[in-house]
């Protein structure tokens, strides 16, 4: 904390951090390279350390914003018919922190606070498309996807994938972005490829880009 409060203040170089903090200077480095790992700093062109996307990411999805989107998710699930979630990113991962699940029926059920990997399924798409490609080239070569597939989504606003993350599974995603552009998290619905479809239908994008747009409305 003490090094995260050090970095907030202005960036610093390994010197300013010994100097703010008071720690010896190896344990300030090791502290800060463990953070950096994390992303919640991160060093600049002329290599001082300033706070991370991680932590950004992390102060743009609390409990505020799951509230709200639930709000919205619940509007997309009715009318839509297939359950709705909210993910944001975590490093690797998305998670999803809001949910409206489908009463009846065949559905997919993704729980609030599961963990899943950026290497599928149209949320990761969405939450992809907009990183900066220092942060996505790691993950192509596991990835389900290719950056083809990312480029498409910043061009038509949406991502879909079919069984990605699980056999049978469909989902349509969009990015939920804030004042400057920057992606806040993902809205997504999923459910039976039957349904669903391989392609989706207008009707379908239109309910989810609308949830998206109101989404980001809300947040800023």
């Amino acid at each position: 904390m003490a090094i995260l409060r050090a970095v907030a203040e202005e960036p610093a170089t390994l010197a300013d951090l010994v100097a703010r903090t008071g720690l010896p200077r190896a344990t300030a480095h090791r502290l800060a390279v463990a953070l950096e790992g994390h992303r919640l700093v991160e060093r600049t062109e002329s290599g001082v350390w300033t706070t991370g996307a991680g932590l950004r990411e992390l102060a743009r999805s609390g409990p505020d914003l799951a509230e709200l989107a639930e709000r919205h998710l619940v509007t997309l699930r009715d009318v839509s018919g297939e359950s709705a979630q909210f993910y944001v990113r975590d490093g690797a991962s998305r998670v999803c922190v809001a949910a409206a699940e489908r009463a009846h029926g065949l559905r997919d059920t993704v729980p609030v606070g599961a963990r899943l990997p950026l290497t599928a399924g149209s949320a990761a798409h969405a939450l992809l498309a907009f990183a900066p490609a220092d942060e996505v080239n790691p993950l192509l070569p596991s990835a389900s996807f290719t950056a083809r597939t990312l480029l498409d989504v910043r061009r038509r606003g949406w991502a879909h994938s079919v069984a990605e993350r699980e056999a049978g599974v469909a989902s349509l995603s969009a990015p939920v972005r804030d004042g400057a552009g920057g992606v806040l998290g993902a809205v997504s619905i999923s459910g039976p490829v039957e349904r669903l479809g391989r392609r989706p239908s207008p009707e379908v994008i239109g309910a989810v880009l609308d949830a998206a747009a109101a989404i980001s409305r809300a947040a800023r």
